[in-house]
């Protein structure tokens, strides 16, 4: 039993999450359903399960803990012990998260578990990995000192576009572009092929796309910095001989709705199609000669397919944030394997997975298969146009 005066100072203490806090939305992990939670000023962040994040919801800072212990019973029907609130505030407080708290966690090692304990659901810490070592074969090099700074000052510039009066032409231009593309898409294959015998123009080509990847990139923290999105750090990646630049959304799955984080991933890909719609134009309208012509046709060709292949939804290419936002999963491919492992074995444990996860991980292995199959069969019809011409 809880002392009259601790059941006084239980009513006082009115826990409040720290207003940096950043909460996700519900998202499926294996047959569990977890909320993320992230101290921006630690870098790190933890999942918590439906029922703790039930009562960090309604931490703020206006409520006693008898209050939420009712509201939890209400709710779920059993009230928390003691030690459930013990445990429960102790690692909020332990990471930083709690007003009044430690401004900062103590460190600890990358993968460690901590229990949330309320309902006996564990909240695993997931660490920020060591930064690797920069070497000349793979490293990454910051660009900019403020990476949100500046993605919000070409937000400010550029944001406009993303209005629906600019955007949705730009959508409909984009998909006219990709319809006469496959209408016309022995020209060019056969201009692509063309542009691997002319080495001066496949530089040209190459340098286009290789520009065409820095616009996706910036692309990214634009459409994030419009949803309230953070960017970490713009720079340049490399694993020689490939060296592209980089923008790192950091409060990615903590945007404010799956559309936002949707539209976020996508932008990457729309900004490589708007860059080939002059070059279609030109393509389409413009009288040129045999070679330039050829150019045109590899370079829409090239461009196109660099675009659509991010959105082939295997880790970690863009449609997978894509496909995981609209499945409502984190790990949605290691999620799917191992479900699909039990099923295939069936395994008592995969009758555990609730509806929602069944749907979501076999509906993402078989349109992961479809995409494979599909990719395979676009292989073999240009080896065996090759192979004919």
């Amino acid at each position: 039993m809880t002392a009259p005066a601790d059941r006084v100072e239980a009513d006082r203490y009115r826990p409040a999450l720290r207003s940096d806090v950043l909460v996700s939305d519900e998202f499926l992990l294996g047959a569990r359903s977890v909320h993320l939670v992230k101290n921006p000023r630690s870098g790190k962040s933890y999942e918590v399960g439906v029922k703790e994040h039930f009562l960090l919801a309604r931490m703020d800072g206006t409520r006693g803990l008898d209050e939420l212990g009712a509201e939890y019973a209400a709710e779920y029907g059993k009230r928390l012990a003691d030690a459930n609130w013990q445990r429960l505030l102790g690692m909020l407080g332990v990471r930083g998260l709690l007003e009044g708290g430690p401004a900062a966690p103590p460190a600890e090692p990358a993968g460690t578990a901590g229990t949330a304990g309320t309902a006996g659901t564990a909240g695993t810490v997931a660490t920020a990995d060591e930064p690797p070592k920069r070497t000349l074969l793979r490293g990454t090099l910051p660009l900019v000192a403020d990476a949100d700074a500046t993605a919000d000052r070409l937000h400010r510039a550029f944001g406009f576009l993303l209005a629906a009066p600019f955007m949705v032409p730009l959508l409909l231009l984009i998909t006219a572009m990709e319809v006469v593309a496959v209408a016309r898409l022995g020209e060019l294959l056969d201009g692509a092929a063309a542009l691997f015998t002319n080495p001066v123009l496949l530089a040209g080509v190459a340098a286009l796309l290789w520009f065409s990847t820095a616009l996706h990139e910036l692309a990214h923290g634009v459409v994030a910095r419009r949803y309230g999105g953070q960017v970490a750090e713009i720079g340049l990646r490399w694993r020689l001989p490939v060296v592209i630049m980089y923008c790192t959304v950091d409060n990615y799955q903590y945007l404010r709705t799956r559309w936002h984080r949707i539209a976020t991933a996508v932008a990457g890909a729309v900004m490589n199609l708007v860059v080939l719609l002059p070059f279609c134009a030109v393509w389409l309208l413009v009288p040129v000669d045999d070679a330039t012509g050829e150019a045109l046709a590899g370079l829409l060709l090239l461009g196109s397919v660099q675009a659509l292949a991010m959105l082939v939804p295997f880790p970690p290419l863009d449609g997978y944030k894509i496909a995981a936002q609209l499945c409502g999963a984190t790990a949605l491919a290691a999620s799917s394997r191992e479900y699909v492992r039990l099923a295939v074995r069936r395994d008592p444990a995969a009758k555990a997975y609730p509806r929602r996860a069944r749907t979501a991980y076999l509906g993402y292995t078989a349109g992961s298969l479809l995409v494979l199959a599909g990719i395979v069969a676009a292989v073999v019809a240009l080896v065996v146009r090759l192979v004919a011409t």
